[in-house]
C-alpha cells in the first residue's frame, strides 16, 4: 500500500475543525495534532466536543469546517483503513450470539485478512480461553477486550480508543495501561479519550483537553502541572493562632476545614518553624502538588454569569486573623472555608 503524500506516517492532525448540530456547536475551530511514539490523552467534560472530534475523524461525521488527517490523509482516503487505523468507540456493538473468534474472522474476511489473525488478537487482549464463548455471555471488561482485538487486527499504526478502560477491574485497567505504552513504544499513535484521570496521568505522554468544543490547553503531563505550584496542608487544634502567624509572615492561608488549613508561600519547614515559635501544636504537615485532576477541573471549570471561572474558596483576607474573635467557632466557619 502506497503511504500518504504528505504528513509523518501515523501522525494525526486536526486543523480548524467545526461542527455544528442545528444551533450547537459541539466543535469550535479544533486544532491540535497527536504524534507517533506516544499516549495522547483526549480529555475533556461530558458534552465537550470529544467524541464527535473522533467520529470526524474517523469518517463517520462530517465537519461543517475544517479537517482532520491521518498520516496526511483523510480517513476516507485510506486505501485499506483497517490496515492503517484501529479504533475503539464506545457505542460499539457484537451480535451477541457468536462467538468471539467467530466475530473477529468476520472482520478479517471483510479486511483480506488471514482467518488465523483472529486468534492472534485474541491471545494479545487476554481472550485465548473465552474465544469460543458466544459474545452474550462476556462481561462489559471481556467487550472492551474484544473491541480492543477487533482494532488490532489489521496491526495499525494508529489507535484511536473512546473510552476503553469502561466496565475493567483494576487488574484490567493495569492491563490496559501496559498494554497502551507498549504500542507506543513501538512507535505507534494511540489516542485515548478516558475520564479517569488518575489513571490517564499514569498512562500517557501528553493531554488534549478541551471545554466547550474549544481547545483548552495541550502538552506533556510534566509542563501542565508543573506551573501548578505547591501548597502544604497544615491540621492543628489552634489553626486559629496558627493563620494569624503564617498569614504576618506573608503567607496566603485558606480554611478548608475545621482546624485544617491550605497555606501558599511558605514551604513545610517554614511552616513548622513558625508553628513552632508561635508555641502552636500540629496534628499533620503535608505537601500537596497539583496533580492532572486538579489542573483539569481548573482548566475546564464552566463561566460563571460575569463570563469568568467560578470562584473557589479564597485565601483569607489580609487583616482577617487580627480582627475576630475564635473563642467558640471552628476556623472554617469563622473565615468562610469549605467545611
Amino acid at each position: 500500500m502506497p503511504g500518504p503524500t504528505n504528513g509523518v506516517a501515523g501522525r494525526i492532525e486536526v486543523s480548524g475543525l467545526t461542527k455544528t448540530f442545528g444551533q450547537v456547536r459541539a466543535v469550535n475551530n479544533l486544532s491540535f495534532s497527536v504524534e507517533p511514539g506516544s499516549v495522547t490523552g483526549f480529555l475533556g467534560p461530558n458534552g465537550a466536543g470529544k467524541t464527535t472530534t473522533l467520529r470526524m475523524l474517523l469518517g463517520l461525521v462530517t465537519p461543517s469546517a475544517g479537517v482532520a488527517t491521518i498520516g496526511g490523509q483523510r480517513y476516507n482516503r485510506l486505501h485499506n483503513p483497517m490496515l492503517t487505523v484501529g479504533a475503539v468507540l464506545e457505542a460499539a456493538s457484537f451480535h451477541p450470539g457468536r462467538s468471539g473468534r467467530n466475530h473477529l474472522r468476520v472482520y478479517c474476511a471483510a479486511a483480506g485478512l488471514p482467518s488465523k489473525r483472529a486468534d492472534e488478537v485474541l491471545s494479545m487482549v487476554g481472550l485465548a480461553e473465552a474465544a469460543r464463548r458466544k459474545v452474550k455471555g462476556y462481561s462489559l471488561g471481556m467487550r472492551q477486550r474484544l473491541g480492543l482485538a477487533v482494532a488490532m487486527l489489521g496491526d495499525p499504526q494508529v489507535l484511536i480508543l473512546d473510552e476503553p478502560a469502561n466496565g475493567l477491574d483494576p487488574a484490567g485497567i493495569q492491563w490496559l495501561r501496559q498494554f497502551t505504552q507498549s504500542l507506543a513504544q513501538q512507535g505507534r499513535t494511540v489516542l485515548v479519550s478516558s475520564h479517569l484521570l488518575s489513571e490517564v496521568e499514569q498512562t500517557v505522554d501528553r493531554v488534549v483537553i478541551l471545554a466547550r468544543g474549544q481547545l483548552i490547553k495541550q502538552g506533556t503531563v510534566d509542563e501542565l502541572t508543573a506551573g501548578a505550584g505547591e501548597s502544604v496542608v497544615v491540621r492543628s487544634p489552634q489553626a486559629d493562632a496558627l493563620g494569624s502567624a503564617l498569614h504576618q509572615g506573608g503567607a496566603q492561608v485558606t480554611s478548608t476545614g475545621p482546624g485544617t488549613l491550605q497555606v501558599v508561600g511558605l514551604d513545610a519547614a517554614a511552616i513548622g518553624h513558625q508553628a513552632f515559635v508561635a508555641g502552636v501544636e500540629l496534628h499533620e504537615l503535608r505537601t500537596v502538588r497539583s496533580d492532572l485532576e486538579d489542573i483539569f477541573f481548573q482548566l475546564t471549570a464552566e463561566p460563571g454569569a460575569d463570563g469568568q471561572p467560578p470562584p473557589t474558596s479564597g485565601p483569607v483576607p489580609a487583616g482577617a486573623f487580627a480582627q475576630q474573635s475564635y473563642s467558640q467557632q471552628p476556623y472554617g466557619q469563622q473565615q468562610g472555608g469549605v467545611n
